[in-house]
C-alpha cells in the first residue's frame, strides 16, 4: 500500500531517530584551510612532537590520514590546540610530499620497511676506528640506502686517538665520499666539533652508526643544549656498544644552522627495500655507459656494458668496483 501521495514534502519523510545523537556519517572531508604548518621532531608510542613556529606542540595522526604514517623530518599541517601547553593535543591532517627517505629493513629477509627519517639532505655514517672495530659492509649498506633515498653520504670517523684512519679512507677513496676525522681528545677541546659543524651548515643531516662509535657523544657536542642522550659503554667481550638513543630525535643547530636527526644505533641495515638498478644513480660518470647493457643487466656479469665504458677511458676502473661492491653489498647478510 503505498504510505505518501503523489507530491510529497519533506516533512513529509519519517527519518529513523539517531540513538547515539551524532551527526550522520559523511564522505565528505574538512579542507583544513587554517591548518598550521610544521616539522615533526620525534614520535613517541603513537605522539608526535611537531614544532611549529619554535613552540614543540604534541599531535596525533588523524584518522582520515588512514595508514599512512609521519615519521621525523616530515612536513605536516596539525589542526587543534597548538599552545604546547601540558596535557593538550593537536591533530595531523595532512603530510606534505617527501624530498628524501632514509629506509632499512631489520634484515635482508624483511619485507617490513621502516622510514627512519624524511626530508633529511644528507647522512652522516659515524664509525669508530676502534673499539668497536670498524664494519666497512655496515658502511657499504649505509651508503647505498643514502644513494637509494636521496641523501648526500657523510662519513665522520671517530676515535682515531686509538687507529689511524687511513686504512678506511682508502677504501672509500674512489667514491668521492666527503668525511670528518675526530678524535676524543679533539671532541672534548671543541675542534672537532667545529670541523664537523661546517659539514652540516644549512642542511638537515640524519647521524646513524651501530652503537658504540660515539654517534650520539658527537650530537650532544654538536647541540649542548640537549642532554636527553645518554651515553653508553662498549661490552669488552663482543665489541658492541649499548643502544643509547631509543627513538629518532630532530635537534637545532645553535644559530640556526641546519638540523641534526639522531637515530637509534643499529646493529644491523636491511636492504631488503632497495632496488639495485637505482644505485647507479650515484655515479654519473657511469650511467652513461649502461645505455648499451643488456635488459636487467645487475652491472656484475660479463655481458655487462660497464666494462667496455671503462676500457674506452670513459671512466676510473676504481669506479666500476666500487659500484659492484655496493651493489654486491644488497645480495649479502649482514655479517660482521
Amino acid at each position: 500500500m503505498r504510505r505518501y501521495g503523489k507530491h510529497t514534502d519533506e516533512d513529509d519523510i519519517r527519518q529513523r531517530p539517531n540513538r547515539k545523537g551524532n551527526r550522520p556519517r559523511t564522505n565528505i572531508r574538512p579542507k583544513h584551510e587554517d591548518a598550521a604548518e610544521g616539522m615533526v621532531l620525534t614520535v613517541d608510542r603513537g605522539r608526535l612532537t611537531v614544532l611549529i613556529d619554535d613552540v614543540p606542540v604534541t599531535a596525533m595522526k588523524a584518522r582520515e590520514l588512514g595508514r599512512k604514517a609521519a615519521v621525523v623530518g616530515d612536513r605536516v599541517s596539525v589542526v587543534g590546540d597548538l599552545s604546547g601547553n601540558k596535557d593538550t593535543l593537536a591533530r595531523i591532517v595532512r603530510i606534505a610530499g617527501r624530498s628524501s627517505v632514509l629506509r632499512r629493513t631489520a634484515d635482508d629477509d624483511d619485507p617490513y620497511e621502516r622510514v627512519v627519517v624524511a626530508n633529511a639532505d644528507q647522512l652522516a655514517i659515524v664509525t669508530a676506528l676502534a673499539d668497536p672495530e670498524p664494519r666497512p659492509r655496515m658502511i657499504d649498506r649505509c651508503l647505498v640506502a643514502a644513494y637509494d633515498g636521496g641523501l648526500t653520504p657523510l662519513l665522520v670517523l671517530t676515535k682515531s686517538d686509538l687507529a689511524p684512519p687511513d686504512k678506511l679512507l682508502d677504501l672509500y677513496g674512489d667514491l668521492d665520499i666527503p668525511y670528518v676525522v675526530t678524535s676524543r681528545e679533539e671532541l672534548e677541546n671543541g675542534t672537532a666539533v667545529a670541523r664537523v659543524r661546517e659539514q652540516l651548515d644549512g642542511k638537515v643531516t640524519a647521524f646513524v652508526g651501530h652503537s658504540g662509535v660515539g654517534k650520539t657523544t658527537l650530537v650532544n657536542a654538536l647541540v649542548p643544549g640537549d642532554r636527553r642522550r645518554s651515553t653508553g659503554h662498549v661490552n669488552a667481550v663482543t665489541g658492541r656498544g649499548r643502544h643509547t638513543t631509543t627513538s629518532a630525535l630532530a635537534l637545532p643547530l645553535p644559530d640556526d644552522a641546519g638540523w641534526v636527526v639522531d637515530t637509534p644505533g643499529v646493529r644491523s641495515f636491511g636492504l631488503h627495500h632497495v632496488d639495485p638498478s637505482r644505485v647507479i644513480h650515484a655515479f654519473p660518470d657511469l650511467e652513461p655507459g649502461t645505455e648499451n647493457c643488456p635488459r636487467a643487466c645487475s652491472h656484475d656479469e660479463p655481458d655487462c656494458a660497464l666494462d667496455a665504458w671503462v676500457a674506452e677511458g670513459h671512466a676510473d676502473p676504481a669506479r666500476l668496483y666500487s659500484l659492484r661492491r655496493l651493489l654486491a653489498t644488497r645480495e649479502r647478510h649482514e655479517g660482521d
